[in-house]
């Protein structure tokens, strides 16, 4: 034992025999000191023979080396004493004096390595503990040091207060797995069923001995849970307790799987009522995402274009399927849907609710196999139109196989236009939402909004963007001029439309053709370009007539230049359409209406009208919330409008009444100045109902127009913002001095036609932009003399001279658009007037 802990590197610790050899004499001890001696000679011996190896055997060896009892001591002594002889007492001494030297020696040893363990210690206090803890495998016997710490845990029973809150918490937890899915609990009913068969069979099979087989013994008990009959057909008593407890437990376990399967099927009924989980598996479909106002607009569209598609056979199906997205209630986008689309014949029309922020949605919606997306403004405010848009076209960019699929976008300003075509990836087309610009230019000329109605109704002449590939190397005069049933408007070219090239302008292999006609005849369209140079001999003698005459002081030039002095000029400022030959006219124009937009009309009327105009809006809307609008919108300084604000309801006769005599005791103190009267629809009228709006401004219209006739005031225009097409015609029916303006429908018009074909896009946003050309219908004096009776073609080419692309002309207040044939002569009176696509308004200079 001494010399196990000697080899030891612990600190010294004399065992308790060790101890006890300096206690007083006695017979225990003295008998233990003897029994000692002789083993430590026996271990000395070993230790020197076996190189100083011994090994701690266990401890029950060392426990039969400390003192037993007195009695088997003495017993011990006795016997030994008696067995040894005196040649083996004669040897014993010279080891134990042997062993006394080496025991002082190894002391001495002991007491510097054990004053550097110290020191060890004390510098690594852990290293100490974890080397003792490793090196040793009974460490933890042998020293009470490294006895592992007691944990102290606490193994009383639980309160009941803690089993019920840990039970309510699985009911919780369970609760909880159940709202996820409801189809757990039947997981949880199989489970029990499985376990109460093979508890039942156990049972069964004890109480049965080895009269049945345990297989039996199950398939007994799973009768008896299957059919409550079979109980009955046990014999003992607990057979019968077991197969009744069985019985029980199948009736209760088939209700509630018929339940939770029920459930389960309602479950996965409504999911697919809301079409959020659901996975469209359609292929060619448009996506319509958002819900408003010019929904209906754009369905009709798309249905009249799919229609004639399949009349040409271009289409690739008998119905158009279109996919509705938005985050309302399926069933309300059902029930609009429903009121839509009674009519229309060609379109298929599925709702899906769901987030337009996410790209699951778009994934399930299989936006990547589309032909097109819409995405519709369902916001008032224009900051949350830009930037729901710009999260639904983000959402959208993770979507593979994007860039195919064109994604056309409302949105509010220029700004946001930039921004979403930066986004890479995608096939972005914004379209811009320029409907309250739009309003003032139709409320200025009149018939203008028929003209735009005309050119996005697919059963007229619209723009079609056509590659010719054989046409290429010929020059853009006789590509203009060899056409017999469409107007060439333009060429289209890397992505940009230029309406006035240059007559030697070469067609390129890539370009495109921008010609007005109708689809059926944009496809296919007859040329007559062998033709067109035996005619060009006349065109150009009349051409060069009427260059001649433009240059030579005749008496006709001077009728001419007559003619020219009563053309209203406008002065070209940024941002205007106006030309550089003179102001524009000064107007009083009297708004009845307010809503946000407004200041986006009253920019548009600044670039319209000359200095000294005035603009006077009459509404009940407070004057705070109309200055609110004004510096949220950012509105610029005016230049040329005066505009004066007046409280009181538009459709209050004594009010109307008493702000027309103002006008009219305004224009007796000066000249006179041309009035026109505009009615919008006011921003608490649009909350609801859309037709509600829409009566009151036909009533507003009509009782200013009563109002006017009553005090003898003449007016210019009287124009009014109607949503309904039907009852807008009706009014102009009764009324024809009266015009309707449906703005909001002829941008939904403008959306639809630009998701059959994106590249349409550009045509308009230059057409409709302030920067760009514009339609605009003229006096047919700035192309022809009184007596002259030419034809459409001729008075192209005479517009041609000015930069400008002629479309059509109106007589006797009737619009034609794309004249068939155009070589006949028109018989045109000086009152009538001649469409132009021009990038000003009035007289254009003659470009020789």
């Amino acid at each position: 034992m001494m010399f196990c802990q000697l080899q030891s590197p612990q600190p010294w610790l004399f065992s308790p025999i060790v101890s006890r050899l300096n206690q007083p004499p006695s017979f225990c001890s003295s008998s233990t000191s003897f029994w000692w001696n002789s083993s430590s000679s026996n271990c000395a011996h070993n230790f020197i023979h076996n190189g100083g190896k011994q090994k701690v055997t266990s401890q029950r060896a060392k426990n039969k080396l400390e003192c037993v009892s007195n009695n088997s001591n003495v017993e011990f002594f006795r016997m030994y004493t008696q067995n040894s002889s005196p040649v083996q007492d004669h040897q014993t001494k010279p080891i134990t004096g042997t062993m006394s030297s080496f025991l002082l020696l190894r002391l001495m040893q002991l007491d510097v390595f054990n004053t550097l363990i110290k020191i060890v210690q004390d510098l690594f206090p852990h290293l100490q503990q974890t080397l003792a803890a490793t090196n040793l495998p009974l460490a933890c016997i042998s020293n009470s040091l490294n006895k592992p710490t007691p944990l102290n845990l606490d193994v009383s029973l639980p309160s009941i207060q803690d089993i019920r809150w840990n039970f309510a918490r699985i009911l919780y937890l369970f609760n909880i797995q159940m709202e996820k899915n409801v189809a757990s609990f039947l997981v949880v009913l199989l489970v029990a069923c499985f376990s109460f068969v093979v508890i039942g069979g156990f049972l069964f099979f004890k109480c049965r001995g080895n009269t049945q087989s345990l297989e039996d013994c199950f398939w007994e008990a799973w009768a008896c849970l299957c059919s409550s009959s079979t109980h009955l057909k046990q014999r003992t008593r607990i057979e019968r307790v077991i197969g009744f407890v069985l019985a029980i437990w199948g009736i209760l376990f088939y209700s509630r799987l018929l339940s939770t399967m029920t459930e389960q099927f309602r479950t996965n009924m409504q999911k697919l009522r809301d079409g959020a989980q659901m996975q469209v598996l359609e292929t060619d479909h448009i996506i319509i995402c958002g819900v408003n106002s010019r929904l209906a607009f754009i369905l009709k569209q798309l249905n009249k274009y799919h229609g004639f598609a399949v009349r040409l056979g271009t289409a690739t199906a008998r119905r158009q399927r279109i996919l509705l997205m938005s985050d309302l209630p399926r069933k309300q986008m059902d029930k609009l849907a429903d009121n839509i689309a009674k009519d229309l014949n060609h379109i298929d029309i599925l709702s899906k609710s769901c987030s337009l922020s996410l790209t699951k949605s778009f994934e399930r919606a299989a936006a990547n196999k589309a032909r097109a997306i819409i995405i519709l403004p369902t916001k008032g405010d224009q900051y949350e139109v830009d930037t729901d848009a710009f999260l639904s076209v983000l959402a959208l960019q993770p979507i593979p196989d994007m860039e195919s699929v064109p994604t056309i976008v409302e949105v509010s300003n220029s700004s946001t236009y930039e921004l979403l075509k930066s986004i890479s990836g995608l096939n972005v087309e914004p379209v811009e939402n320029v409907a309250s610009k739009l309003f003032v230019q139709c409320s200025r000329q009149k018939g203008l909004i028929k003209i735009y109605r005309h050119l996005l109704n697919y059963q007229k002449n619209v723009f079609n963007l056509c590659h010719f590939p054989s046409l290429t190397g010929l020059t853009y005069r006789q590509i203009r001029r060899g056409f017999k049933e469409a107007v060439v408007c333009g060429l289209y070219r890397s992505g940009k439309v230029y309406f006035h090239p240059r007559d030697d302008e070469i067609l390129q292999q890539t370009d495109k053709v921008l010609l007005i006609a109708p689809i059926h005849l944009s496809a296919k369209p007859q040329l007559a370009l062998p033709d067109f140079v035996k005619d060009e001999t006349n065109v150009l003698q009349s051409l060069e007539v009427f260059k001649k005459n433009a240059d030579t002081p005749t008496h006709a030039l001077e009728l001419r230049k007559e003619q020219l002095l009563d053309i209203v000029k406008h002065r070209k400022r940024p941002g205007s359409k106006a030309s550089d030959q003179g102001l524009g006219p000064k107007e009083f124009i009297l708004l009845l209406g307010w809503r946000p937009d407004v200041v986006q009309m009253i920019e548009e009327y600044d670039n319209y009208l000359g200095p000294g105009s005035v603009l006077e809006i009459l509404s009940d809307v407070p004057l705070e919330e109309r200055k609110r609008a004004k510096s949220i919108s950012g509105q610029v300084q005016l230049k040329n409008v005066q505009v004066h604000h007046r409280i009181g309801n538009s459709m209050d006769y004594d009010t109307l009444e008493e702000t027309i005599m103002n006008i009219q005791n305004s224009f007796k103190k000066g000249n006179h100045v041309p009035l026109s009267i505009v009615v919008v629809s006011d921003s608490k009228w649009l909350i609801g109902d859309q037709s509600r709006a829409d009566k009151q401004s036909a009533y507003s219209l009509l009782l200013a127009e009563n109002i006017c006739n009553k005090l003898g005031v003449k007016v210019q225009n009287l124009v009014a913002e109607i949503g309904d097409s039907k009852l807008g015609k009706q009014i102009t029916r009764i009324k024809p001095s009266l015009t309707y303006i449906a703005a909001e429908e002829v941008m939904s018009l403008v959306t639809a036609q630009v998701a059959e074909n994106s590249e349409l896009n550009e045509v308009w946003k230059d057409i409709l932009n302030a920067e760009g050309d514009e339609i605009y219908v003229k006096d047919i004096g700035l192309y022809m003399k009184e007596g002259e009776n030419l034809s459409f073609f001729e008075l192209s080419e005479r517009a041609c001279l000015r930069r400008e692309v002629a479309i059509g002309y109106i007589k006797d207040n009737k619009k034609v658009i794309n004249p068939i044939p155009k070589a006949a002569p028109l018989s045109l009176e000086m009152t009538d007037s001649l469409i132009v696509i021009s990038e000003h308004e009035g007289e254009q200079p003659i470009v020789v």
